[in-house]
């Protein structure tokens, strides 16, 4: 939920609260907790007081009114409303000599594939999520943040106007793995693809992500250094975008 009027975001949750306050303390401009979360967040009320911030022991009508869920788990922060700058040459350099590993996302449909893919990202030791600014569903918002459980704050998260053309531009650089559920490569596959990208060095690798109804679209599959599928019994046609997401990482995190 945002605050429109003072440009702030609800977040809430144990696990997501913590991070926020662990890694940008200075980002929480005001919290709401139950008694019984006092404890946990003790060390979040003493910095907020030190900064003359308020903290509310509230009861758990009071949260839900706050962050507009059921789920607040007994803590709401009012953050600064998280800014997705857009994706620098320096960025995608930058991952490039660290061999960071990292998800672009195109149209993935809504916030809580957001967050689902953001908590795997964080997991397995991604380093980067870019966004399309067009996709007005797959944004920072109260959900995200709760299902992502603290991931985003281990997350540079950046955007771009034309998936296409930043991963015609990031295939220089990167090893560009698109999903497709009818690509010839498997999964399995992705040990060789990356040792022969390898040079020497740990190579940086974006895994891109698709829309779950209609994949990726074939201009931004065109551009991919390797398109790779997950096989399945073909009972169901595919998995969720987090799923697939999640196998993804677990097998590019394995080969590093």
């Amino acid at each position: 939920m945002r605050n429109k009027l003072t440009d702030e975001l609800a977040v809430c949750g144990m696990n997501a609260v913590l991070a926020v306050g662990e890694h940008h303390p200075l980002s929480i401009n005001r919290l709401f907790l139950r008694e019984d979360r006092l404890k946990s967040f003790s060390g979040i009320c003493k910095q907020l007081a030190e900064r003359k911030r308020p903290y509310k022991i509230c009861d758990d009508e009071e949260l839900e009114r706050i962050c507009k869920s059921v789920h607040h788990q007994g803590v709401v922060a009012m953050i600064e409303e998280p800014a997705v700058e857009p994706l620098s040459v320096e960025d995608l350099e930058l991952w490039a000599n660290e061999g960071k590993t990292g998800v672009v996302l195109h149209s993935v449909g809504n916030d809580h594939n957001l967050g689902a893919i953001a908590r795997a990202a964080a997991f397995f030791d991604a380093g980067f999520i870019v966004v399309n600014e067009k996709d007005t569903e797959a944004r920072l918002t109260t959900s995200a943040y709760r299902i992502a459980e603290g991931g985003l704050e281990h997350l540079t998260v950046r955007r771009i106007s034309n998936t296409a053309a930043f991963i015609k531009d990031a295939s220089k650089l990167l090893v560009t793995i698109g999903t497709d559920t009818r690509a010839r490569m498997r999964i399995s596959d992705i040990g060789k693809i990356v040792k022969t990208a390898k040079k020497g060095r740990r190579p940086g690798i974006a895994l891109v992500m698709g829309n779950e109804e209609s994949g990726l679209p074939q201009e931004v599959k065109d551009q991919c250094s390797t398109l790779l599928r997950i096989p399945g019994t073909g009972n169901i046609d595919s998995l969720n975008v987090s799923q697939a997401a999640a196998l993804f990482l677990h097998a590019i995190f394995e080969l590093m």
